[in-house]
């Protein structure tokens, strides 16, 4: 079973350093230390494993470093900054398996550039050595990239000329989109296997800035600094620790205090349940602060995120995860009205962006996902995002008597973006001003099925009589559909509208990713993933297909 949750005294691969305003994260890849057998990781190569360690690290600089405003990433290696994602890895590895790497390390990167955009922690890619493949994709995550200029130290995206496969953490888009290259320059520079040195890779806009070997430091320093200046985040701050995670899992599930994940394995489904506050929550600062990691919203989402994680990569054939919530309505949007009253605050802030990342990794899992809103359910302000989440939302309405009942606050109205930038309760109404004027009104009122139904916010209101039946019908329908067909309607239906650069990576790099992964020019017995090293050219079926 692969986990995800790490120490920093138990890393392998990255050495956090923290002088005052500047975090270094120093990439020392131990080749001995690969999250499975079969391979070593030389050059600083990478594999799952090494970005485990990097997620937890960044997410540790976050909150227990809040006065951090700087990241420097740089290299433990003479000459080498990255080799990229390990080639021999990869070579090895199940169609799924390179898949659902690709997928986290992507979501790793775009984390960087989430604090980036919200949070004002700035990140510097220090290339002080040669920076390959999945290195130049961790610099390009960054804000600003600075490069050793010593005649020797190149950049490259070499996966098509030398794997048959693509840059598989949103280099090309990147590249074009973000770093604004000419697509004609890209495209010498994402077909070449030397890769461009300091003066070239400035000029055409692959990199910010370079010195000499001497000066390189002094450099780094120098914009490490002038970022720091310019972020809000608080010098003076002390951080709040995050313990251990309080969790179980074996062969029928994930337990957690907050979130817990039931395995129905002959149904191919997951129930997913996260319980809502048990107990009176902080109302002031100084109240949260002494919560710490035990304050409800942090917790919850730590522990929802790693049962994300934890489901994609262990139980690939539960295709379907039902998404519940338990507990009372009122004390969710008692715990959303403190989110608001103090959002500008650096611990709610992080707070909010570790939900937010979270609930964007549902939009981008290959898996359904139906919300079943029942009578124990608290389906309110942030956890309805689980809801608009969701593919499908099923709720229950009573003939007499009162029935479950879902509510909208304030963190439904941008504060909780999905990946496409936008709040899912726009995305759902596809803008439409008006509707979601309407929504807006509605905000802080407990709306049954009828009235959730009536305002767009549910799929289906099922009342008591069918319920039961219509419940396991909708399960039993979904498991029996092709989990390929399925993977790719979801992600054509979850982002309508404009991209963005998340979901270019997600939707379109994934698909032809995902195809390129399954070609024999890349993987065959005679592809170019397969024989690399090997000192045999990989044989290629010349059809353009």
């Amino acid at each position: 079973m692969i986990t995800f949750e790490r120490r920093p005294e138990d890393y392998r691969h990255w050495r956090l350093a923290v002088d005052g305003r500047i975090a270094t994260l120093t990439l020392d890849v131990d080749e001995d230390a690969g999250l499975v057998p079969g391979y070593k990781l030389k050059l600083n190569s990478y594999d799952l494993g090494v970005d485990i360690e990097l997620h937890d690290a960044i997410q540790r600089i976050r909150f227990e470093h809040p006065q951090v405003a700087t990241v420097v990433l740089t290299s433990g290696k003479a000459r080498m900054f990255c080799a990229g994602a390990n080639i021999y890895m990869l070579g090895a590895s199940s169609h799924a398996w390179k898949v659902n790497f690709c997928k986290f390390t992507n979501e790793t990167r775009n984390g960087l550039e989430d604090s980036s955009r919200h949070d004002g922690l700035k990140f510097i890619a220090a290339l002080n050595g040669t920076c390959a493949g999945g290195g130049y994709e961790v610099a390009l995550a960054c804000d600003e990239i600075l490069m050793v200029d010593d005649l020797s130290t190149v950049v490259s995206l070499p996966e098509a000329p030398l794997l048959g496969v693509l840059p598989g953490t949103g280099g090309l888009t990147r590249v074009v989109d973000k770093r604004k290259v000419r697509r004609d320059l890209a495209d010498i520079f994402c077909t070449s296997v030397d890769g461009v040195r300091a003066e070239r890779a400035k000029r055409w806009g692959l990199i910010d800035d370079a010195a000499s070997p001497n000066q390189f430091p002094d450099l780094v320093r120098r914009r490490a600094e002038a970022l720091a200046a310019g972020s809000d985040r608080p010098p003076e701050a002390e951080g709040v620790k995050l313990g251990p995670l309080q969790g179980e899992a074996d062969d029928t599930g994930l337990r957690y205090r907050h979130v817990d994940a039931c395995y129905d394995r002959d149904g191919r489904t997951v129930t997913l349940t996260v319980r809502g506050p048990q107990q009176p929550q902080p109302q002031t600062i100084e109240e949260l602060l002494a919560a710490g990691d035990g304050w409800w919203p942090l917790a919850m989402a730590r522990e929802l995120d790693d049962a994300i994680l934890m489901l994609r990569t262990n139980e690939p054939t539960l295709g379907l995860w039902v998404l519940k919530t338990q507990g009372d309505v009122q004390a969710v949007l008692d715990a959303g009205r403190v989110i608001i009253a103090n959002r500008d605050h650096w611990f709610v802030r992080q707070t909010v962006g570790l939900l937010r990342r979270t609930f964007a990794r549902l939009d981008v899992t290959s898996r359904s996902l139906y919300a079943v809103i029942d009578e124990s359910s608290c389906f309110a302000g942030l956890l309805f995002e689980l809801a608009l989440a969701a593919d499908r939302s099923y709720m229950l309405s009573f003939l007499e008597g009162e029935g479950p009942a879902v509510a909208l606050d304030e963190t439904n109205f941008g504060l909780l973006p999905a990946v496409n930038g936008r709040a899912r309760l726009d995305t759902r109404f596809h803008g439409d001003e008006a509707a979601l004027a309407e929504a807006r009104d509605l905000a802080g009122i407990l709306l049954d099925a009828a009235a959730a139904e009536d305002a767009g916010m549910i799929t289906v209101a099922s009342d008591e009589l069918d319920w039961e039946d219509e419940i396991r019908l909708a399960l039993e329908e979904r498991a029996s559909l092709s989990p390929d067909a399925l993977t790719g309607l979801e992600a054509s239906l979850r982002f309508p509208g404009a991209e963005v650069l998340q979901t270019k990576i997600f939707a379109r790099l994934s698909a032809w990713q995902n195809w390129v992964f399954y070609r024999p020019n890349a993987t065959g017995e005679h592809g170019a993933l397969k024989l690399f090293g090997s000192g045999t050219r990989p044989q290629f079926d010349w059809e353009r297909v």
